[in-house]
């Protein structure tokens, strides 16, 4: 091992996320105004580690200042969070801005740039209104789109005079993934056309926000509109045709079908073959494609987490369960991988740099950032020194190895602005709750949610300093 300097360019983004749903708590929210998130834990709170959820959270919604104070101690250039479309509006047909909610964001937003923090907005971070799900099947919906678009003009008004980042979906594959693809999540409906339908409404609501965000004059003095994505960076076991073939198709349905569309216009031809063979093609019109095909975002944060590995399926399907993608690959066990063991996700850091070539070599080099990239540990409180702060060395480690591979990207070329660390303070997911913590702030639980940065926090806060960061580099990041 030898000690490297790596220089992080002047302009160059170091920044953190969280979602509103995972933050804010249920403070001030009305009846009626659930999320699919809120419903979820109403309905099924058991499954959620130790029964915390989006009613607590970190309890954002009244201690933002504090938090805000923590990003500006650590320096933190921007701060990616959500809009809770569920709570921002308390009537989702006639758009009806809940004011009391929106003066919250707007206090938010004006402390961060009182900070000297740059907001990025995202409208959606699986906040889908309850009633709309109940109503419509949420995204399944047409009407849903032409609502979300209205709600984002809203939103538009309130705040483009001083947020310049904005995007509509944060990972938008994941809910319908989850819920109807695998039905692993409330309320568990198998039912692949309907996940199908979602992933096509979800880039038509893009589209859509995008030709508002242009014909409105949204993206005077630099604003920009995006998305958020969560492309598995995908490897097949072998080099042999049917192995190959096994991660071509998982690329398509997982991750060309947001990254086409979205970036290039367009889906891939053998896209849409492989739907009309397993019957599960997307209701769209031509007029709807073409405002896909003209309306491409500015710009798109991904999200970074772990590979995906794949291996030809070796079994027979069972023709009496509806069409699954996994027909064509089952998931591969890489051997001697390394791990993080409380998440059960593979460490490989060079996910970021080999994403970063695949932008600059077929997605036009079109203007990329690092949205979430970071490391959940169980039982961090046994890492506490003397004073109380979380060693956190693994994480330091962690984010040292995936910056630097960032960083790799940037020097050969690709259009990589920022990196951005999932997440500033622990927060909710999904099911895990707190059970993995992943911030450079510790919220303690069990003492009113206080606030106290980690090792990893001041790490972070040096790195932004100095603009540079010491890595212990072997061979294997020559």
């Amino acid at each position: 091992m030898a000690k490297h300097t790596i220089q992080i360019p002047s302009n160059f983004i170091m920044g953190a996320a969280a979602s509103a749903w995972q933050t804010e708590g249920w403070s001030g929210k009305k009846e009626g105004q659930d999320s699919f998130l809120d419903q979820w834990y109403k309905n099924d709170r058991y499954v959620w580690h130790n029964g915390y959820g989006p009613a607590g959270a970190t309890d954002f919604y009244n201690r933002y200042a504090e938090d805000i104070a923590l990003m500006k101690q650590i320096g933190l250039t921007h701060y990616r969070t959500s809009i809770n479309w569920s709570r921002f509006l308390t009537d989702y047909e006639n758009v009806v801005v809940d004011e009391t909610y929106a003066d919250y964001m707007s206090r938010v937003i004006d402390e961060l740039i009182a900070s000297g923090v740059e907001p990025m907005i995202c409208l959606e971070h699986y906040e889908v209104p309850a009633y709309l799900l109940d109503k419509y099947e949420g995204w399944s919906s047409k009407h849903v789109v032409e609502l979300f678009v209205k709600y984002a003009e809203k939103v538009f008004e309130r705040y483009g005079d001083r947020v310049k980042h904005w995007f509509t979906f944060n990972e938008p594959i994941v809910v319908q993934t989850r819920v109807y693809l695998d039905a692993l999540r409330y309320p568990y409906e198998q039912n692949t056309p309907k996940w199908m339908q979602w992933n096509y409404n979800k880039t038509l609501a893009t589209a859509k926000c995008v030709q508002l965000f242009k014909a409105k004059n949204y993206n005077q003095n630099g604003a920009k509109i995006g998305v958020i994505l969560n492309p598995e960076v995908t490897y097949a076991r072998s080099s042999a045709p049917h192995d190959q073939y096994a991660a071509h198709v998982y690329d398509l349905f997982y991750n060309r079908v947001f990254l086409d569309p979205l970036i290039k216009g367009e889906y891939p031809q053998e896209l849409f073959d492989l739907m009309s063979k397993h019957d599960i093609t997307f209701e769209s019109t031509t007029e709807e494609l073409t405002v896909i095909k003209e309306h491409t975002v500015d710009y798109v944060g991904i999200n970074l987490y772990y590979p995906h590995r794949v291996k030809a399926q070796s079994k027979a399907w069972n023709e009496n369960i509806p069409f699954h993608p996994s027909y064509y690959y089952e998931h591969f066990d890489l051997p001697g991988k390394r791990m993080n063991k409380s998440r059960g996700w593979e460490i490989y850091p060079k996910i970021i740099y080999d994403m970063g070539m695949r932008i600059k070599n077929e997605y036009n080099n079109i203007e990329w950032f690092v949205a979430e990239n970071g490391m959940g540990i169980e039982n961090e409180v046994v890492f506490k020194n003397e004073e109380h702060i979380i060693q956190d060395d693994y994480r330091i480690d962690f984010i040292t190895e995936h910056l630097y591979y960032t960083l790799q990207a940037v020097e050969d070329g690709s259009n990589c602005t920022g990196y951005m660390l999932w997440a500033f303070t622990d927060n909710v997911s999904p099911m895990n709750a707190f059970k993995n913590r992943y911030g450079l702030v510790e919220i303690n639980l069990e003492n009113d949610r206080s606030r106290h940065l980690k090792k990893s926090g001041y790490w972070y806060q040096a790195a932004i300093k100095e603009r540079s960061f010491v890595a212990d580099l072997d061979e294997e990041y020559k």
